[in-house]
């Protein structure tokens, strides 16, 4: 499992790069459900990033709860709406029998003292059954977790 946490994949239809970090992915299914031109879980790559257009790539993959999805502009510089500052309130919100999503940019520090930056959305398990502690991977679903 610590291997799938360390894989990164990128996807790119040259004006944009879809990142994809499938140890943070806590399957929602909005992606595919969402735009499934690009994001095909039975397709090999599962990602086609010429499926669609840029402005629908990035406005899909903005909606991405667990961070699992991100993107960056192919150009030198980042986009202007790349360019906001760093939101100083954060919005917790505890999602009906799911996860505690933690809106806006966050610092987690870990039982072992590591600690990870994310920049957008985290979600975090409630239900106990994650393989990918603090971060929900779905298990929820799995276990019949109500709350």
């Amino acid at each position: 499992m610590s291997e799938k946490k360390d894989i990164t994949k990128e996807y790119t239809n040259g004006e944009v790069t879809i990142v994809w970090k499938p140890g943070l992915c806590m399957h929602s299914t909005l992606c595919f459900n969402g735009l499934p031109e690009v994001f095909n879980p039975r397709g090999r790559p599962w990602v086609n990033a010429e499926g669609a257009g840029t402005s629908s790539i990035v406005e899909q993959v903005k909606k991405c709860p667990s961070g699992a999805l991100s993107f960056y502009y192919n150009e030198k510089s980042p986009a202007p709406e790349e360019q906001q500052p760093v939101e100083e309130l954060r919005l917790v919100e505890a999602l009906p029998n799911g996860p505690l999503m933690v809106h806006g940019s966050s610092t987690i520090k870990k039982p072992d003292g590591s600690i990870i930056r994310r920049e957008k959305n985290t979600a975090f398990c409630r239900c106990g059954a994650s393989g990918n502690k603090p971060f929900c991977d779905g298990s929820h679903r799995k276990v019949g977790f109500e709350g």
